[in-house]
């Protein structure tokens, strides 16, 4: 069984009862936009995750990415970013893994994360092929599917394929004058490997078996975006309008099989390109889920990309975004650190949360929030805020020392006492 396909036979699971809960609507909508595949619950049973909606109607949901590389590997550290991540909101976990003993890392995270886990199992599949042949682009079409198959049976929920690489899209990219023709990892395996055998993507060609591995373990597909932009230069382009039109085609083949997916994009994008981009995803697709890097709105803002994410992100979450992928202050620089997983889950959280207020989703959070700034309750401030702890400390290194119930920024000239005290006194 899958929650898609038990959605469509009117059978409602207990995570579809779980997601209606946490989000407050009627538990048949749910089931409803389960079966229309307008929303997703990433959950394979070998892992059993806190139930998470993702899609049509629902809070907008942040995902934190972590894992090694060939040049930095240390399992504890990945371990203690789980944990950060998790602390600080993050909905979901991904592990990007190419470094050390991936299955070693991925069984050690999958027991420590409690949320939906996902991966990008072309990883594994390049980095063994390069142990084993000496070249990612050596590696066989069994050799994908195969790495597929065995992270689904560890208990993976959701997993990137990059199917709307195929040789129709390479050839539209190597016509395309891109300033930066390809940033995503994945993407540009698929592409090597493609021109490399003059041969079709397999994850394509096949994808119907990509599908009975998926449906066996529930294993949601996140189709994922390898010809999404890395410069604002290159945003809502052909090359990446081809890949969104071969996805849309593939979603619908998901849906048909009780397949749960979601679709990955944009990449770096100006502002004003934003609601363009969602809104031709959601009509090509359907409506299917829409799992978005950034966007990153400027090229320009290395050691602060967190922020720029944010900004775009929050736009995208308004005009219908419903997964933002946390983007670290350490994007295209290095590794995040701990510290770098806290900085990008706080960010995006702030990102989906303005989202959601924009779309009249969890105003009286922030109402309620206000009630305690008007009273100078600070503890129920601090109780309600994204970041409690980084809040008390900027108000403990300086605290007020003419009036305790103020700030250093004000003291008694708080405007707030004031008011208090001159208008509603004399109310």
């Amino acid at each position: 069984m899958t929650q898609i396909s038990e959605a469509k036979k009117g059978i409602i699971t207990e995570q579809i009862k779980e997601v209606a809960k946490s989000e407050k609507i009627d538990v048949e909508i749910i089931r409803k936009r389960v079966a229309e595949g307008k929303i997703v619950i990433p959950f394979n049973p070998i892992h059993s995750p806190k139930a998470l909606g993702i899609g049509k109607g629902l809070r907008v949901k942040v995902n934190a990415n972590i894992g090694t590389s060939r040049e930095h590997c240390n399992l504890d550290e990945e371990v203690e970013k789980a944990r950060t991540a998790l602390k600080y909101g993050a909905h979901a976990v991904m592990d990007l893994s190419t470094g050390g003993d991936l299955d070693k890392i991925r069984e050690t995270l999958l027991k420590v994360v409690d949320v939906p886990f996902g991966t990008v199992p072309i990883y594994q599949a390049a980095v063994e092929a390069i142990d084993k042949y000496g070249s990612i682009v050596d590696m066989s079409e069994d050799d994908m599917f195969n790495a597929f198959e065995h992270q689904a049976k560890q208990g993976v929920d959701f997993a990137v394929a990059h199917v709307g690489v195929t040789r129709e899209s390479v050839e539209r990219l190597k016509r395309q004058k891109r300033m930066i023709p390809m940033v995503s990892r994945g993407g540009a395996f698929h592409m090597a490997w493609i021109l490399h055998n003059q041969s079709e993507n397999p994850l394509y060609k096949n994808f119907d078996y990509l599908l009975e591995i998926a449906k066996e373990y529930d294993l949601t597909l996140s189709l994922g975006d390898g010809m999404r932009s890395g410069a604002i230069y290159d945003s809502n382009d052909r090359a990446k309008f081809q890949e969104l039109l071969i996805i849309g085609e593939l979603v619908e083949r998901c849906r048909e099989k009780g397949v749960q997916c979601m679709v990955e994009g944009p990449g770096h994008m100006p502002l004003n390109h934003i609601e363009s981009n969602i809104k031709v995803m959601k009509t090509v697709t359907r409506e299917a889920p829409y799992f978005v890097l950034g966007p990153l709105v400027t090229d320009i803002a290395p050691g602060y990309d967190h922020l720029v994410a944010g900004i775009g992100g929050a736009i995208a979450g308004y005009y219908g975004a419903d997964f933002l992928c946390y983007v670290t202050p350490a994007e295209h620089l290095s590794l995040p650190s701990v510290e770098d997983v806290k900085e990008g889950v706080i960010a995006a959280r702030i990102a989906a949360h303005a989202a959601d207020i924009a779309r009249g989703i969890d105003v009286d959070i922030d109402n309620e929030f206000s009630k305690a700034r008007d009273n100078l309750n600070w503890k129920k401030m601090f109780d309600l805020a994204i970041d409690p702890e980084k809040a008390k400390t900027y108000r403990e290194k300086n605290p007020p020392m003419e009036d305790p119930s103020t700030c250093t920024m004000c003291g008694k000239l708080c405007a707030i006492k004031i008011v208090n005290k001159y208008l509603r006194e004399k109310e």
